[in-house]
Order: structure tokens, then sequence, then C-alpha cells
């Protein structure tokens, strides 16, 4: 039985290489991923309905990859914490928080309808905010999380660059929602694989060198991802999407890993996460 290789999160474009991009993951040992939404400029979010047509774009993409390539591809949708911006910008801060959780309501009906196993990447943006876009995207997390909680499904987070304490805190919105804490899986998470680093949450961890072997020093309680980005005009960006399979390999090949490690990491941590069977 062959060793299950996953990418916590990678990301194809109609404008990409898509496919072809998914048959190098496959060629390089590939066998599971999950695809996350992004906004594409082949549409402008102006309000709710815009994010149904924007999300019917990966729906799409995915369902022609599942009948092309043989990996194993799993959805998550929602509205991407940026687009909270240029929405006040064009509306108001009131209007631009009715639109985004709006969409976050969308991405909650594709989870029901079965299309996504999931909300995301959903949260703050990454670089410096105001304090009333801070906010208003704390308010529309929150309300994300109280969606998910409500049909039991994951989240995928993306936010500026965590510490302990931003986990923490994440972790308490959580708990407000009632969302379960291991159903939170952070997106672009430094190795914080112990208790006292990630509060409960779930690292989703770029698949460097460094960050990986630093992540199974501490434990096994993690996922891999590249956060490949499919841009024609940034090749390879944020890694390569044949990164985790190789970075696999290799890692098994010197030690860094043992074939019980992989299972864990790439069959056992996915299907406690995303209630999914990696097969």
């Amino acid at each position: 039985m062959r060793i299950p290789i996953f990418d916590n999160h990678i990301h194809l474009r109609p404008s990409g290489r898509n496919l072809d991009a998914l048959r190098e993951f496959r060629k390089a040992g590939g066998t599971h991923a999950i695809l996350v939404h992004l906004p594409y400029d082949e549409v402008e979010i102006v309000d709710e309905g815009s994010f149904e047509r924007s999300f019917d774009i990966t729906v799409n993409i995915a369902n022609k990859a599942r009948k092309e390539v043989d990996v194993g591809l799993h959805l998550v949708v929602g509205p991407y914490p940026a687009l909270l911006i240029p929405l006040a910008e064009m509306y108001g801060i009131k209007r631009a928080v009715e639109i985004m959780k709006g969409g976050m309501e969308i991405a909650q009906k594709f989870v029901r309808e079965q299309k996504a196993i999931g909300i995301g990447e959903i949260g703050r943006p990454h670089f410096t905010i105001s304090e009333e876009i801070l906010r208003a995207s704390n308010d529309i997390l929150l309300y994300g999380m109280e969606l998910a909680a409500e049909i039991d499904c994951p989240v995928i987070l993306h936010t500026e660059s965590v510490t302990p304490e931003t986990m923490k805190e994440i972790a308490s919105m959580a708990d407000a929602a009632g969302l379960r804490r291991e159903n939170v899986v952070k997106h672009y998470c430094p190795p914080y694989v112990l208790p006292e680093e990630n509060h409960g949450l779930f690292p989703s961890i770029l698949a460097s060198r460094e960050a990986i072997k630093e992540a199974i020093r501490k434990g096994r309680r993690f996922l891999m991802e590249t956060d490949y980005l499919d841009d024609p005009s940034r090749p390879g960006a944020v890694m390569a999407i044949t990164t985790v399979p190789k970075r696999c390999h290799s890692f098994l090949q010197s030690g860094v890993f043992t074939e019980d490690d992989l299972w864990r990491i790439h069959k056992e941590n996915p299907e406690r996460v995303y209630g999914i069977t990696v097969e």
C-alpha cells in the first residue's frame, strides 16, 4: 500500500497551470491535497452573489482535476480576508462586513451541499491594517467560525504572522463560536507543535526544511503545505507544488521521518481534522 502524501494548502487558477501543476504533484509522489479558494481576476467581488460565482470556478477546477488527475483533491472555500478593504472603500465598512458575512454563508452552503469540506481561507489580512479593519475582520471571522460550528466543519485561517499569544487569542474565538479548536487549521503556521504554542489549533506548516525538522522534533500533530499559488507572474511561489512529496521522500531517506511519521502526518491527521478518508 502506498504511503499517502498530503499537501494541505494549494491554489489552482483558471489563468495558471492548474491541472498541469497537479500532474507534476502526482508525478513527484503527491497523492492528496486541499484545494483552497482564492479570489480570481475573472470575478470581481462586488456583492454577496459574486462569491458564489467565484467559488463555482474553484469547484469546476476541482471537478475537472478529479476526472483527469489521480490525486485525492478536497475543496475549501471562503471569503478571502483582504477583500474587506476594497469593499469598504467602495461601500463603507458596514456594507462591506455584510458582503463578507454573506460570503461566509455561501461558503457554508457549499459545505452543506458537499461541494466543499471546509470554510477558508478566512481570518485577517496578513499586512498592517487599521483598527477599524481589524475589528471588522474579527467580527467576520467569528461569524465564519459560528457557521462552521453549526455544521461541524473545519476552517482554514489566513492571518498576520502569529505568535503563541495570537494562537491563544484565536483559540478563545473558536471557543466563543462553539467550534472545536482542532477544527481550526492555521495556514502558514510556524512549527508550533507543542500545546503551549498552538493552544489546540491545528498547525499547517510551510514545508521548508528547517520548519519541518523543528516540527518533527516536537511531535507529529501537524500538516504540511506549500501554499502553491499557481500564479503565472510568480512561478513556484510560495513553494513549488512538488515540494511536499520531494521533502517527504528526502526526509524518509535521511531518517528525519519514519514511515510511521508519514502515515500520521499525511493520513491520520487530515482524517482527524477534515473528517475525510485518505486512501
